[in-house]
């Protein structure tokens, strides 16, 4: 693959310097970590910006921040024009280009790994970059790292959306989607960060990309195999009505992207969320999918999440701007303490997209173990057990699943385990995407603040 140049003041790249190990879909390899068999809970953070004083608090180049019932930023007059050639294509073309830059933000708790996610609109002819730039608890900087180079579209007019391999600096890394402290045992952490969006369109067009949101998620992950049982909570005896796919019936379906549906358990978790709350892609945009196929937003969900770098679906801040192309949604990534945390947001109507890893023996009734598995938590029943909507399952009637709740909780919020070849490999530590819409009800809103999303 040729390396990605971006050559812009103030909107510089950094050029890959290695490639970063393959990862099955929703797996992030990360540094080995000295295993403990229990410690506490990961210590999150999210915060984002998506209010007009949001956006007015941080500083811009060729930006306008726009009001209205959903303040966003936009590109007012160019700050320069610069050259960029797509690594998954070879085609180098000229861009203009504006910034918006963050103020610092101090983590309450000093983290070991942030994921940034983000919320925007990109016209044909149009993208945007996403980069995080923090300091750490010693005092230095890190470079400007690229979190991700995205259009919601994927044509000619646009670049293919990608994650940037081989960005390190010797103290922290960059896997996929994850930033991450190379080595977490020396006591270094990330204590602030920075964000920066650049907007892109072709030279002349008039057009621009709207961000209406931008985020990150840092947390203190530590290393365990087994976390404590939560009680059951709020939501005992709910469940949402979440239509159910699977992605089992995709198998063998457009294997340009991920190799078809048997990979797709990001983007059909994605799309059942989406359609719960009551938007889907319309017949226009579903003309490109095999007719003769059932269920074809979920192809369009695998298509238009596709990261050409990673070449899967299950990159989690792409999942999660995918779901904010539709009407007033709004996605974010972040981690949740307990399952009680999730029984808030079930019981304020919000269904919770998780990732997870499991040997088949750890998880009653699934019939499968995985590397990485996301599926959708729908509700609970009386005692406190998960209803899930899982994707692995053989067709659509099969989707919804009750899972233990102490197996499903441990193998959601650990992040160490034991591979099938008795190999300590990590796990996602409670990595969950959120989709709700712009304007939550009272009763969401109080559910998502006490995650400290607003």
């Amino acid at each position: 693959m040729l390396a990605a140049a971006l050559a812009v003041t103030g909107a510089a790249a950094l050029a890959p310097s290695a490639a970063a190990p393959a990862a099955a879909a929703a797996q992030r390899v990360r540094p080995p970590a000295r295993p403990s068999r229990k410690a506490a809970a990961p210590a999150v953070g999210y915060r984002g910006w998506s209010s007009l004083a949001d956006w007015r608090a941080g500083s811009g180049e060729g930006i306008r921040v726009e009001a209205g019932a959903r303040p966003g930023v936009v590109i007012s007059r160019p700050a320069g024009t610069a050259d960029y050639t797509d690594p998954h294509t070879g085609t180098t073309a000229a861009w203009e280009y504006a910034t918006w830059t963050s103020p610092v933000h101090t983590l309450p708790h000093p983290a070991t790994e942030a994921i940034v996610s983000w919320n925007a609109r990109t016209p044909a002819g149009t993208w945007i970059q996403a980069e995080l730039k923090g300091t750490y608890s010693d005092g230095t900087d890190t470079p400007w790292y690229v979190m991700g180079r995205w259009a919601s579209g994927d044509g000619a007019d646009s670049i293919r959306r990608t994650s940037v391999d081989g960005q390190s600096d010797g103290k922290s890394s960059v896997w996929t989607d994850t930033f991450a402290i190379d080595a977490p045992a020396t006591g270094l952490r990330l204590a602030s960060y920075r964000l920066r969006l650049t907007l892109y369109r072709r030279p002349g067009s008039g057009l621009t990309p709207t961000v209406w949101r931008v985020g990150a998620m840092g947390s203190d992950v530590p290393d365990r195999f087994e976390v404590p049982a939560s009680a059951p909570g709020l939501a005992g005896g709910r469940e949402l009505a979440v239509p159910r796919y699977s992605q089992e019936i995709h198998k063998g379906q457009y294997p340009e992207y991920d190799n078809g549906g048997e990979a797709w358990c990001s983007p059909t978790s994605s799309q059942m969320i989406i359609e719960y709350w009551g938007r889907k892609p319309t017949a226009a945009d579903l003309a490109w999918v095999n007719p003769d196929y059932a269920d074809p937003q979920v192809c369009h969900a695998a298509r238009y999440t596709f990261d050409y770098q990673y070449q899967g679906c299950g990159n989690w801040p792409f999942n999660a701007a995918y779901a904010a192309t539709y009407r007033d949604l709004q996605g974010v990534v972040t981690r949740l303490g307990s399952l009680n945390d999730a029984e808030k947001l079930i019981a304020a109507g919000i269904p919770v997209i998780t990732s997870q890893s499991f040997l088949k023996e750890e998880l009653t009734g699934a019939g499968y173990g995985t590397a990485g598995h996301l599926m959708t938590v729908i509700g609970f029943t009386a005692d406190g057990d998960v209803i899930a909507n899982d994707p692995a399952s053989s067709d659509n009637a099969a989707v919804r699943h009750v899972y233990k709740r102490r197996e499903f909780e441990n193998i959601w919020l650990r992040t160490k385990r034991y591979n099938s070849q008795g190999k300590v490999v990590s796990g996602s530590g409670g990595v969950c995407y959120l989709y709700f819409p712009a304007r939550p009800t009272a009763s969401q809103r109080r559910a998502l603040l006490e995650l400290g999303i607003r």
